[in-house]
């Protein structure tokens, strides 16, 4: 269980992401991710990273017990840090990263894969943002750079979600496979960019962050303040409270 990485022959290395049962992070979850991206675009001998998690889904985002079991907001605090963090990790790291979608892909996952050079994703993936249904804001900035921005509206207002097929389709997923095949997929993906000269894999990725179009850092930081207000008006809290409920009543219906 955490975070763990290890490098391939080809200077490939792999980020995974392990957190049962949904892969919803904790805050301490969130700056491990970080850190391990960081040090692995660090490491010379790395030419790309591949993101990838095991389990049912990809990431559920940030842990809601976590935070519903802080009487204060040190921990939304700390989840709105780590997020940072971490999707600026992905996004600033010195060579490209190749996230593996599997499963479900919400909230703080959409942060991930938004801000990832490639994506890769099993023919179950669902991508989604359901924050406003959770009393919260944030990663439509992320979103914005997988979907058309009129269907990121829709999706953000709606909590809807988007298959693999669909992001296909935008050309935002670069491929989809065979949920057994990810695996494979993802690795094809990274040794070509492997197999590039490192100096210039790594001359690219500045090149292309430095013409994008948007700061996704400035703009995810402007969300979160939105997110504050909502916890500091109470509206967050309420909202996860019949969250909660919710929840506890379907599974006593099971």
């Amino acid at each position: 269980m955490g975070i763990h990485r290890h490098t391939e022959a080809d200077g490939t290395a792999v980020v995974t992401v392990d957190y049962p049962p949904v892969n919803a992070l904790p805050s301490d979850g969130w700056f491990a991710l970080a850190e391990a991206v960081r040090e692995a675009g660090r490491d010379q001998s790395t030419r790309v990273v591949v993101l990838r998690a095991e389990g049912r889904g990809f990431n559920a985002g940030v842990d809601i017990k976590e935070m519903n079991a802080d009487v204060g907001h040190t921990a939304l605090i700390r989840a709105n840090h780590g997020c940072f963090e971490a999707f600026a990790a992905v996004y600033d790291c010195e060579v490209p990263v190749v996230a593996a979608v599997q499963g479900f892909c919400l909230g703080g996952g959409i942060g991930l894969v938004g801000n990832s050079d490639v994506i890769v994703a099993a023919d179950d993936a669902t991508f989604g943002l359901p924050e406003v249904d959770r009393g919260a804001l944030g990663a439509a900035t992320h979103l914005a750079r997988l979907v058309p921005q009129h269907l990121m509206r829709t999706m953000f207002y709606t909590a809807g979600k988007l298959t693999a097929q669909q992001l296909h389709h935008f050309g935002s997923v670069y491929r989809v496979v065979p949920r057994d095949e990810l695996d494979a997929a993802a690795l094809e993906v990274a040794r070509n960019i492997a197999n590039k000269d490192g100096r210039v894999i790594r001359a690219a990725k500045r090149a292309l962050n430095g013409i994008d179009v948007q700061d996704v850092h400035r703009s995810y930081r402007y969300e979160q303040g939105f997110t504050m207000e909502l916890n500091l008006a109470g509206v967050a809290d309420e909202i996860r409270a019949r969250f909660d409920d919710d929840l506890a009543a379907r599974q006593k219906g099971h």
